[in-house]
Order: C-alpha cells, then structure tokens, then sequence
C-alpha cells in the first residue's frame, strides 16, 4: 500500500474572531497557515510531495514543510526560548538542507512538523505578546509579538508557494 499525506481539516476559527483579543487572533492566524500547509499536503503520495512541480524552482512541498518545521523551531524554541536544540535538516554546511529531498522520508517529515508545532504551541501557551527576549543572531531585543507577526509572513508567503506547486501536482486548487 502506498502511503499518502492525510487529508487535513482546517479550523475557520480566526473567521470566528473579527473583535477577538490580539492573542486569540494571532493563535487562529498562525494555526490557519499551518492547517493550510498541511491541507496542500493532504492525499499526496512521498513521491508527489517531492515533486519539483513549478520549474525551473526546485521548491517541493515537502521541501515546504521541512522548511517550516525548522523555522518553527528556530524562531520560536531556539530564539525566543533560549533551548539549545539542534537543526532537523539543516547543517552548518548546507544551511538549505531542508530542501533537498531526493532521499527524504516524507511521512516522518511531516510527522516531525506535527510535533514540533505542538511543542511550539504548548510553549508559548502561557507566555505574553510582549515578552521580550534578546535574539541571539541579531544581538537586540524582540518580543512574542514579532516573532508571532515573522511567522504569519513566513507561512503566507510559503503557503502561496505550495497554491502553486500543488495546482501543478494534481489541479487541486483552493484558499
């Protein structure tokens, strides 16, 4: 049997929340884009997830969410938490590794983006919009906030990336 991306359920809930709390809104927002991501993926085989669809890019969708899964860490554990945790794909030597794909597991990858969204998110559960850290790249302070804000940009513009290459795919289309 082959396996296939599972189809995906996007939660409608920032639709919910025209008035809600800046908080409230930020969670549906960054939860919708990465509902959308995995929705892109849904029904998918390994081997159409590694498809370059959108020549001459060698964008993939997989090569997306291994993508997003270390953004997510990066931002969100390593910067704004201070964890010492290390790349999933990336390398001091090939800081695009995520995108090559060639031999990747696709089912593990995206179980790795699932888990490391729910680490993400039961981090940063009881943690204020306004706390500040100091990045350790840029040597300034920054709050939640922005990195909250860098991540709906970073997903939308991603996500209007795997619009494109999942049309190419299997004409599949949709918001």
């Amino acid at each position: 049997m082959v396996w296939t991306a599972p189809e995906v359920e996007r939660s409608l809930r920032f639709l919910e929340l025209p008035t809600g709390d800046e908080r409230a809104l930020a969670d549906a927002w960054l939860d919708h884009h990465r509902q959308t991501l995995l929705w892109k993926c849904g029904g998918l085989t390994a081997e159409q997830l590694k498809l370059r669809a959108v020549e001459p890019s060698e964008l993939t969708l997989l090569g997306l969410v291994r993508h997003m899964a270390e953004v997510e860490r990066d931002w969100f554990r390593t910067r704004f938490a201070g964890e010492q945790v290390p790349y999933l794909y990336v390398t001091d030597e090939d800081l695009n590794a995520e995108f090559d794909v060639e031999d990747a597991d696709a089912e593990a990858d995206l179980a790795t983006y699932t888990r490391e969204i729910e680490v993400v998110r039961g981090m940063v559960a009881d943690r204020a919009l306004d706390e500040v850290y100091v990045d350790p790249r840029r040597k300034h302070e920054m709050s939640l906030r922005w990195v909250y804000a860098s991540m709906i940009q970073e997903y939308a513009r991603h996500n209007g990336h795997a619009d494109l290459l999942r049309e190419r795919i299997d004409g599949r289309t949709g918001q």
